[in-house]
């Protein structure tokens, strides 16, 4: 028998997670990581199943490993096995798999049928990635700057690049937790001002304070992070020329950290085009922690899974 309706939660985006919620998750993470034995057997006699329409390489990969290391089954549901909204509907995918599941991880096209897997799931419904958000990685970033600044207050974030999933998880992320956070997109890719706007409403109560630029110079002058993410996401191939001209003066690389905090970190979120919008010199350099980071991805999921299915 499903679960009652009202006794789940889902992970669609960072918006359903308060600040407290947050900051629970990332103490849970820091037990994780100090003693994985001793959450060996959380998920004993639960399944989870990931069900993908695009590829992945961290998200499947942390998820499949972190639902083991907590004593749980994965299955993995590739796009041809399901087909999700043409061979069946989200709909009835989400009420099927119910039925034999205790969570779902979702990988879609587009955050509508996160949102719809979501409504008509009776388990937790986890977004592993949609067009709009892509909670899990901001919430593994956030945890990844605490773990090397051991606080929030003061530290600011450059992102610079696309204003995409990415950008809009940690425009909300950012938001709730109060680190200040500067962002430099061409223009024409600007992150979405609906989810801005609610990134502004959140840092009223937080005191985060974001900057929108076009100009890379100006987000990075003295910030504690530096952030990108790939210029060309999946499904944007046919848009990779024009991309690539209009990101021109974008690239991290030596010219641009100048301006940035002596400690500054690197971050990316990966799969990197690297020596377009990172240099060698930088990924690979002593400031960046891009493996750290998608180490965290694992920890940092155990924990929304510990937190959504019951601790």
């Amino acid at each position: 028998m499903s679960k009652g309706k009202t006794m789940k939660r889902d992970l669609t985006s960072l918006l359903d997670l308060s600040k407290a919620e947050l900051e629970h998750l990332f103490d849970l993470t820091d037990q994780l990581k100090a003693d994985k034995a001793k959450y060996a057997q959380t998920l004993k006699g639960k399944s989870v199943a990931l069900l993908f329409q695009k590829p992945s390489n961290r998200t499947r990969v942390s998820f499949e490993i972190g639902i083991y290391q907590l004593g749980g089954k994965c299955l993995y549901l590739s796009p041809r096995e399901i087909k999700l909204g043409q061979r069946e509907s989200v709909a009835d995918v989400a009420k099927t798999l119910s039925r034999y599941l205790d969570a779902l991880v979702a990988r879609t096209n587009t955050h509508h049928d996160i949102l719809e897997l979501a409504k008509n799931a009776t388990i937790p419904v986890i977004n592993g990635l949609s067009d709009l958000y892509h909670p899990c990685q901001a919430l593994a970033d956030i945890y990844s700057i605490r773990e090397k600044f051991k606080t929030f207050q003061g530290i600011t974030v450059a992102y610079i690049g696309d204003g995409n999933n990415v950008c809009h998880s940690l425009l909300i992320g950012c938001a709730k937790v109060g680190l200040h956070l500067n962002i430099a997109t061409p223009k024409g890719y600007e992150p979405n001002k609906k989810i801005v706007t609610q990134a502004k409403d959140l840092a009223k109560q937080t005191g985060a304070r974001f900057i929108f630029t076009n100009k890379p110079q100006e987000a990075v002058k003295e910030a504690h992070v530096i952030y990108t993410d790939v210029w060309t996401s999946m499904g944007q191939e046919r848009e990779a020329k024009k991309r690539i001209k209009a990101f021109k003066g974008f690239q991290i690389n030596k010219n641009l950290v100048k301006g940035a905090d002596k400690k500054y970190i690197f971050m990316h979120c990966l799969p990197a085009h690297r020596n377009e919008e990172v240099t060698d010199e930088i990924i690979d350099g002593t400031h960046s922690i891009v493996f750290d980071q998608a180490e965290n991805r694992m920890h940092t999921q155990k924990a929304i899974l510990i937190f959504l299915l019951g601790e």
